[in-house]
């Protein structure tokens, strides 16, 4: 058959599909990129908040239009929102062939099989979540220099305004070795960006009874040929231990970046979330990290207009964001999602306050961000090439403190011929918000081949 998938959401939920998509080949199938080609369409969708849920409906409801043409095209639903509402694309989706959570996503070419099979009708599949597989074969759909690689999945934290324990489970990790052979199988693909994922990376072992065994992942991942940078996309605050900096530190292919989900910093508002810790705790870890590693970049996100938040509280949010100065930083207005605590607590806010709030901390960042962004000008930085902006014609390439698909990019002209892959020592020249500009040395980074 011949497969669409579409992938909506985070990093995780891509690895996800990389892993169901090598099981579809392998059974002879083949993926097509044009839906109108597709005998089966496989919308693996996000449903974290309401703006993903909208974005996977519409993704769904786009594929069954197909069908328009294709009266045979077969459209199966997994991933997040069918995990977490099966019953109501069942019943509102009668076009959906099959609705499929996540812990049946091993037998996809199983079901797909059965889908083809003349009158099968439409299909559920809910395997229990802990039957979601944590690794295995995959295909590599990011650009072949840099991958994600999944360590763990699920989360233990039980923040109050977060579905991710009730889509995804507790906190499982993946064994060590599995993953270091994976990231060594990624290696070997000509994989040279390492980007370690799990809804919090810093709690990776938690679950044997190991609190810090990503320090002796990033050890063991280090060790490995082929690999040039190693990027931890998530730490929380109150796991970022003295360990864990210098096993930062000690790893040279550790890039000094990380993107701290911090949510908010008013003590009050931090315990009425069921966070850990509080304003002091975030205050030292930034100071420890940035002492340790001057030329850290720091991400956050955060919530505004959580329910009972005062203006007094929203106030000293932003005098926060004003003091710290985060290089990069995401404000989202608070969404209620359905059966988590916070959804049923008093003081809800109305939508109008929640947005606008949101919008005026992403104004005050914005200064922020540019004037971040303009001290680097003089500066040369390490950077990968990505390959061409087709809009400017410009190469596109990232700086350690630049994840891809997140945060901006290093642009430089086409004057000097750049490999898509390959590292390279860029003189910055202009800067403006997000993004800088300059000129690349020619001849590749000998120090990251």
């Amino acid at each position: 058959m011949n497969i669409a998938i579409i992938s909506l959401g985070c990093p995780k939920n891509q690895v996800d599909a990389d892993v169901f998509c090598h099981a579809l080949l392998k059974e002879g199938h083949q993926t097509v990129a044009d839906l109108s080609e597709a005998d089966v369409v496989i919308v693996n969708t996000c449903g974290f908040i309401e703006s993903a849920k909208s974005e996977a409906i519409e993704n769904i409801l786009m594929a069954c239009e197909y069908k328009q043409q294709n009266p045979d095209l077969k459209v199966i639903v997994t991933g997040c929102l069918a995990e977490r509402y099966k019953q109501q694309i069942i019943s509102e989706m009668p076009e959906v062939d099959a609705v499929v959570g996540i812990g049946s996503n091993a037998v996809l070419p199983a079901i797909v099989a059965r889908l083809c099979a003349a009158g099968a009708g439409q299909l559920e599949s809910y395997g229990p979540k802990r039957d979601m597989p944590l690794g295995g074969a995959r295909v590599i759909s990011t650009p072949r220099h840099y991958a994600y690689l999944k360590i763990a999945e699920g989360c233990n934290n039980r923040c109050h305004y977060c579905a991710i324990p009730l889509i995804r489970g507790p906190l499982r990790s993946r064994p060590l070795a599995d993953c270091v052979a994976e990231a060594r199988w990624l290696a070997g693909e000509g994989v040279k960006e390492l980007i370690l994922v799990a809804q919090d990376p810093t709690a990776y072992g938690e679950d044997w009874g190991q609190p810090g065994a990503v320090c002796d992942l990033l050890d063991e991942l280090n060790k490995i040929n082929g690999l040039h940078w190693i990027r931890v996309l998530y730490a929380y605050p109150e796991r970022i231990s003295d360990a864990f900096i210098a096993a930062m530190v000690r790893n040279d292919k550790v890039v000094p970046y990380l993107d701290l989900p911090i949510q908010h910093c008013d003590d009050t508002v931090l315990k009425n979330m069921n966070r850990r810790g509080g304003r002091a705790d975030i205050e030292d870890a930034i100071a420890r990290l940035r002492a340790a590693i001057p030329d850290i970049t720091l991400r956050t996100t955060l919530i505004a207009g959580f329910p009972g938040e005062t203006e007094e509280q929203y106030a000293e949010l932003c005098d926060f964001v004003k003091n710290v100065r985060f290089d990069r930083l995401g404000c989202f207005a608070y969404s209620a999602e359905e059966n988590t605590v916070a959804a049923a607590m008093d003081g809800q806010l109305d939508e109008e306050t929640k947005q606008r709030r949101a919008d005026h901390i992403m104004e005050i960042q914005a200064d922020i961000s540019a004037a971040r962004q303009s001290a680097k000008v003089g500066k040369t930085l390490e950077c990968v090439c990505d390959g061409v902006d087709e809009e400017t014609g410009m190469y596109l390439l990232r700086s350690a403190g630049d994840c891809p698909e997140i945060d901006g990019n290093v642009l430089t002209p086409a004057d000097t011929p750049l490999e898509t892959g390959e590292f390279y020592r860029v003189t910055i020249t202009d800067s403006d918000t997000y993004d800088l500009y300059g000129y690349a040395e020619e001849g590749y980074d000998e120090s990251a081949q």
